[in-house]
C-alpha cells in the first residue's frame, strides 16, 4: 500500500490498480489538511502513472472543492474511455464526491448502508448587493453543472427537475433509495463507518442521518476506570472543600 499526501493507492498488478477517496477534495496541496485529502494534481500524476491500466475506486468522503470535484472527475472519465473504471461507495459520496461515484465506466455499487448526499453547491460571499446576486447567480450555474453529470445517469422515467428538487431539499439516499433515481448496483451491506467529514460541518448539512452523526469513541475499559477515579477524586476534593470552608465560617 502506498499513500502520497493526497490520495491512496494500491498497485495490484501490472494491469490494474486501486484509488480511495477517503477525506475531503480540495483545490491543492496546501488545502490537504488530512494524508486521506484530495486534490486535482496528485491525481493527474497518479492517473499518468497508472495509464493503461483497469481501476477500482472507493468513495468514502463528504465532498469539498466542487472545481476540484468536477476536474477529478474529467480526468477520471478520460481514463475510463480508455480502461475499465468501476467506483465503489464505500460509506458515504456526498455532495460534490456523489459526482465522483459516477466518473466510472459502470454503474457504481453501492451497498444498502452506504450513502448519496446530494445538494445545493453553496459559498461564502462578501460585497455589495449586485456582489451576492451575482454569486446566487453563479451558484445556480455550478448546479446545473452538477445536474448534467446526474442526468446521464438517472434511472427511466426520473426527470432532472426531480434530482434537481432533492438537491434543493439536501437529501441523503441510500443504496436502495439511490437506485430508485439513479443507475447504480445496490449490494449487501458492508462494514464501512461512513465519512461525515470536515466539509460537512463546514457546509453546515442540516439533515445528516441520526446514525452518521458523530459520536463520542468508547474510551474502554481501563479509560473508562480512569475517568470514573477521576470523577471520584474531583467529588472528593470538592466535599473536602466546602468542608473546610464551613469550619472556617463557623470560626
Amino acid at each position: 500500500m502506498a499513500i502520497i499526501k493526497g490520495f491512496t493507492f494500491k498497485n495490484l498488478t501490472e494491469t490494474s490498480a486501486e484509488l480511495y477517496f477517503y477525506g475531503d477534495i480540495v483545490s491543492d496541496w496546501w488545502g490537504a489538511w488530512q494524508d486521506e485529502d484530495q486534490y486535482p494534481d496528485a491525481i493527474k500524476n497518479f492517473l499518468s502513472e497508472q495509464e493503461g491500466k483497469d481501476l477500482n475506486v472507493y468513495v468514502n468522503s463528504g465532498g469539498g472543492s466542487v472545481f476540484a470535484g468536477i476536474a477529478i472527475y474529467n480526468m477520471l472519465k478520460r481514463h475510463a474511455a480508455k480502461n475499465n473504471v468501476k467506483v465503489f461507495v464505500d460509506g458515504l459520496a456526498g455532495s460534490i464526491a456523489s459526482v465522483l461515484a459516477f466518473a466510472g465506466s459502470e454503474a457504481p455499487e453501492i451497498p444498502s448502508n452506504a450513502f448519496l448526499m446530494i445538494h445545493n453547491p453553496w459559498s461564502y460571499c462578501e460585497g455589495n448587493s449586485a456582489d451576492m446576486r451575482k454569486m446566487a447567480d453563479d451558484l445556480d450555474q455550478i448546479k446545473t453543472g452538477i445536474l448534467n453529470v446526474y442526468a446521464e445517469h438517472l434511472k427511466e422515467g426520473v426527470t432532472i427537475d426531480q434530482i434537481s428538487a432533492l438537491m434543493d431539499a439536501e437529501t441523503w439516499l441510500n443504496g436502495q433509495q439511490a437506485a430508485e433515481y439513479f443507475d447504480i448496483k445496490t449490494t449487501e451491506p458492508k462494514e464501512y463507518a461512513a465519512a461525515v467529514g470536515d466539509y460537512i460541518t463546514k457546509a453546515k448539512c442540516k439533515n445528516v442521518p441520526e446514525k452518521l452523526k458523530a459520536k463520542k469513541p468508547d474510551p474502554g475499559p481501563e479509560n473508562r476506570q480512569q475517568e470514573t477515579d477521576k470523577a471520584a477524586e474531583e467529588k472528593r476534593n470538592e466535599i473536602r472543600n466546602l468542608t473546610i470552608k464551613a469550619f472556617m465560617e463557623g470560626e
